[in-house]
């Protein structure tokens, strides 16, 4: 896929990854990008930088409510024709251990998890009926491997990308295709007060993922890795589960005593 003339709406595209990718869909020619993020006034500030290389709108949406999101795909819709690419960027990192209550484990999962269902949902019939359509899912290494210190991440994480994989298996010969971006550590607003183990790699900047995703996206590539180091960390979970997993203690317990 070429973004080029296409209709594109980003989540979380105030700030980080969701704004590196609004720029660099702009740049590449894209027809509309649609801004949307819980800082209204922070996606408002993008789709100006925007404007003058694409058409840009912005739209204050808290992706942790359906309705929200339900009316982001209906107006752009309305005023921009078929969405082509639906991005669905915003995501959280909130709690740590199986200690958290339902509360916190609620207001995680309706953002890195439900949202994706909910867009899906709602977009996804819309896509088949006319012939096709693009999800871009934003999950995270932690989705395919796993994230010491929150449970909760990691669980939404992973389901985020279970998600993808079925729409991807179940939706293919509808004309959907799926991409599901799974990012390690990378310069954002989350990773302000320090990336953690995270960062075992090293830290990337936000347009750094936006190029991967853009290369992605091309080649319709279900697995977007812009630390290809992670490819190599699938490859060894799934030949050897158990060796992973004491690996992995390993590196808790180095990460821990640090």
């Amino acid at each position: 896929m070429e973004v080029q003339d296409k209709t594109i709406v980003v989540t979380g595209g105030a700030s980080g990854i969701g704004r590196a990718m609004c720029e660099r869909f702009a740049a590449e020619g894209a027809r509309q990008v649609v801004v949307a993020d819980l800082n209204g006034g922070g996606a408002e500030a993008v789709a100006e930088q925007i404007a003058g290389k694409a058409g840009a709108a912005a739209r204050q949406v808290d992706v942790g409510v359906e309705a929200e999101l339900i009316d982001l795909i209906d107006d752009t819709e309305s005023r921009f024709g078929p969405i082509d690419l639906f991005c669905s960027n915003a995501g959280i990192g909130l709690g740590n251990g199986l200690d958290e209550p339902d509360e916190v484990w609620d207001t995680i999962w309706r953002v890195n998890t439900q949202s994706h269902i909910w867009v899906a949902r709602h977009l996804v019939p819309k896509m088949i009926a006319r012939g096709g359509g693009y999800l871009l899912n934003t999950a995270s290494a932690a989705g395919l491997l796993t994230q010491i210190g929150s449970v909760t991440y990691a669980v939404t994480k992973h389901a985020a990308v279970a998600l993808a994989e079925w729409i991807s298996i179940t939706h293919g010969r509808d004309g959907i295709k799926v991409s599901v971006l799974c990012p390690q550590a990378v310069r954002t607003p989350m990773t302000a007060d320090g990336p953690g183990v995270a960062a075992v790699d090293g830290m990337i900047e936000p347009e750094q993922v936006a190029d991967a995703v853009i290369e992605a996206l091309r080649e319709e590539r279900f697995l977007v890795l812009p630390h290809p180091e992670v490819a190599e960390y699938i490859r060894r979970k799934t030949t050897d589960y158990d060796r992973w997993l004491h690996g992995m203690r390993r590196l808790q317990e180095r990460y821990l005593s640090s």
